[in-house]
């Protein structure tokens, strides 16, 4: 068994702290141990499902696109993990485990360089969550321009470097994932039990109407992109045709459960627009109840409504740190009214840990 110093310095690409480090390797910061969340008396794990993380190593092979430290968006100098400084945080959010991702920047580049970037995700991946199992789980990467390099890239990850699943984005460099190329994917995640967690990346052929002030291009089209791509994946029959896969989408789904019985009217007003071939087996806004989606909708009342939509046990923790948008992920949770003791219990931690096989 290696030494804890030489252990931690095992990680190339994860920056280290030295004075508070062991410490916060036992989910401290100095002396002061993290606030635990209860609920009815209850200890509850919190697991957070969106958070981003950067390997250095894999991210110089990017360049500008891999939003490197010195972007002007809050939180890209976090993204590059500075242990004490991340478990730090995470104790002031009262997170007990972050499961990590990272933003896929890469399906755009040639398929060589691109598996390159995958590996060493993968791998510095799976080095960071074995060394910290109690605070990091991971996704791994997938080289999606290839499906069949992806399938073999989603065995490895989940089924020898211990990683949950893939995070993906909502399309591969504009090809929706309801795609017959990607059924093998979707095959292969169904027999693993490996989630798959979709995270946008915005919708670029819009930038024209999303110039001038407000971020509109994430603000907008970040969910924008995720209600598209669940949408394909509903509309075309992919949730049918793999009904064992276990989705989880970013941003609370993006718009789709804020209007999803609208998706129930759409063929029957306007026959042509829809394919006759395609018979779904269920109301499109069913669908809804066999996706999972994260929490980052900012208020109480937003969790009410997404949890009378999709359903409170399809609910799980997300705060998308180190991007400062819900620094306090625990608290619309705990003040939602409308949830039972046993739905906070769920939506807290016990859901993903469960989805994702997570002990607690």
């Amino acid at each position: 068994m290696p030494s804890r110093r030489n252990l931690l310095g095992a990680f190339a690409g994860v920056a280290f702290c030295s004075c508070g480090l062991l410490d916060a390797a036992h989910g401290q910061t100095g002396t002061t141990p993290r606030e635990a969340v209860a609920v009815g008396g209850r200890r509850v794990k919190t697991i957070d499902v969106h958070a981003h993380c950067v390997f250095a190593e894999a991210a110089a092979q990017l360049g500008a696109e891999a939003a490197p430290p010195n972007s002007p968006v809050r939180g890209n100098d976090e993204t590059v993990i500075t242990l004490a400084q991340r478990f730090a945080a995470m104790d002031a959010q009262r997170v007990d485990m972050e499961v990590l991702s990272v933003n896929p920047y890469w399906y755009n580049k040639p398929r060589d360089l691109a598996a390159g970037i995958v590996r060493i995700n993968n791998e510095k991946m799976a080095e960071l969550c074995a060394a910290h199992p109690d605070r990091f789980a991971g996704f791994c990467s997938l080289t999606l321009q290839d499906p069949a390099l992806a399938v073999q890239e989603l065995e490895t990850a989940f089924r020898r470097q211990g990683l949950k699943g893939a995070a993906i984005a909502a399309n591969v460099d504009g090809v929706e994932f309801s795609d017959p190329r990607f059924a093998p994917v979707w095959a292969k995640a169904e027999e693993l039990g490996a989630v798959l967690f979709i995270h946008p990346m915005g919708t670029p052929e819009l930038n024209r109407r999303f110039a001038g002030n407000g971020w509109l291009g994430n603000t907008i089209g970040n969910p924008l992109d995720t209600t598209i791509a669940l949408s394909h994946l509903i509309f075309e029959g992919t949730l049918d045709r793999h009904p064992g896969l276990k989705i989880i989408a970013a941003h609370g789904g993006g718009f789709l459960p804020s209007y999803a019985d609208r998706s129930d009217h759409a063929c029957m007003v306007n026959p042509s627009g829809c394919n006759a071939a395609i018979t779904l087996r269920k109301r499109p806004s069913e669908y809804l109840n066999q996706i999972w989606f994260d929490s980052l909708v900012f208020s109480p009342e937003a969790i009410r409504h997404l949890a009378a939509q999709v359903g409170a046990a399809q609910i799980v923790l997300g705060s998308d740190y180190p991007f400062p948008w819900q620094m306090r992920p625990v608290d619309h949770v705990l003040a939602c009214e409308s949830l039972t003791p046993e739905q906070m219990v769920a939506v807290l931690g016990g859901t993903a840990a469960r989805l994702l096989n997570i002990p607690v």
